[in-house]
């Protein structure tokens, strides 16, 4: 038999995203971050070839995206509150992290598997940053999607995209429990 990590376990079990609309400063320091980022950074990465990198906004940079969110939400088939929504979560951030994906040129690993290495480094930062006691939520939306929010706002590459952005900062209230899948509903043993 294995020997668990009873708390390691306890906590998956129990880890709720913190909306980041309930997030206030103060926000993690660079001492604070370097742990988060290195757990990170220890997702799977078949190939080791790293499809991915972080750019960590703090409260100056956010608020210039803020505003490059609404000028880009001119014109747009979007209604008041969304446009709200989406400057706000930048606007009243103080902290987040950018997840990159930078796909690498490789024969043996498709771009997909790089695309989930992506995904997997965002939700190893949100349970870092969750299990260190900071509250933390991955958000993406539509100006994440957006070629003049991705070159202008964060300087990436034509061949980059955002897997999301993890805010993480001070809860300043606990979320209520949520429903959960029905585990019967969506798992299938297969015995034979």
């Amino acid at each position: 038999m294995p020997t668990p990590n009873q708390s390691a376990l306890d906590f998956l079990l129990s880890r709720r995203s913190r909306p980041a609309k309930t997030l206030t400063g103060p926000a993690p320091s660079r001492a604070d971050l370097l742990p988060l980022l290195t757990a990170a950074a220890r997702t799977p990465d078949h190939g080791k070839l790293e499809p991915w990198r972080f750019i960590v906004l703090e409260k100056p940079a956010l608020t210039r995206l803020s505003h490059l969110v609404a000028e880009l939400a001119q014109g747009r088939d979007l209604d008041d509150a969304q446009v709200a929504k989406s400057i706000n979560q930048y606007g009243t951030a103080d902290l987040a992290i950018a997840v990159i994906f930078s796909p690498k040129a490789s024969e043996k690993v498709p771009e997909i598997e790089q695309l989930y290495s992506a995904g997997a480094a965002c939700l190893a930062l949100l349970n870092a940053a969750l299990a260190a006691g900071w509250g933390a939520n991955w958000l993406s939306g539509w100006a994440s999607h957006d070629p003049t929010f991705r070159t202008q706002g964060l300087g990436l590459a034509d061949h980059e995209s955002i897997a999301g952005f993890i805010h993480i900062g001070t809860e300043k209230s606990a979320p209520p429990e949520r429903p959960r899948p029905d585990l019967n509903a969506i798992t299938t043993w297969v015995t034979d």
